[in-house]
């Protein structure tokens, strides 16, 4: 099967996999993060940054204008983080490559990421795009799907 095949079956498929990551994160490491405001609620066990928000995590970046953190059975003194809601243009980094969307979830005990809406991956000169992007860090696997899923892939030049 000849890289035009391969390119015209994963570019016109409804769900292509993909490789994200190294599988090299580690979801133990601190989150720092920064925004131009922080809102606190003890009661719900939330902390909503907004603003400009970077979130970083070893090699793992990412930044949205309002990011949503849930606690652990709603206790935000432990700081134990059960999930990170983005919303508004939701970009994820990791190592090399990059992920855009209008929404994303990382949830921590999985350590699974989903971004959701007119979503773009960029893997060095390649590009997929979808509706839902979902990558597993432990394992550095990923999907793509909703609607048509888009994959732009470069060939390598002879030398």
């Amino acid at each position: 099967m000849g890289a035009f095949a391969l390119w015209a079956s994963a570019a016109l498929s409804q769900q292509t996999d993909i490789a994200f990551g190294d599988a090299r994160h580690d979801p133990d490491q601190p989150i720092e993060i920064t925004s131009e405001q922080l809102d606190v609620d003890q009661t719900k066990g939330t902390a909503l940054f907004t603003g400009d928000v970077l979130a970083i995590q070893g090699d793992l970046r990412m930044s949205a204008a309002r990011v949503l953190v849930y606690y652990v059975e709603a206790d935000s003194q432990s700081g134990r983080i059960e999930k990170i809601e983005a919303d508004g243009n939701v970009v994820l980094v990791l190592n090399d490559q990059a992920a855009e969307g209008e929404h994303g979830v990382y949830t921590m005990a999985d350590g699974v990421v989903v971004l959701t809406g007119k979503v773009l991956l960029t893997q060095g000169q390649n590009t997929t795009a979808g509706e839902r992007l979902e990558v597993h860090l432990d394992t550095g696997k990923g999907t793509m799907t909703g609607g048509r899923v888009r994959t732009v892939l470069q060939p390598a030049k002879s030398q």
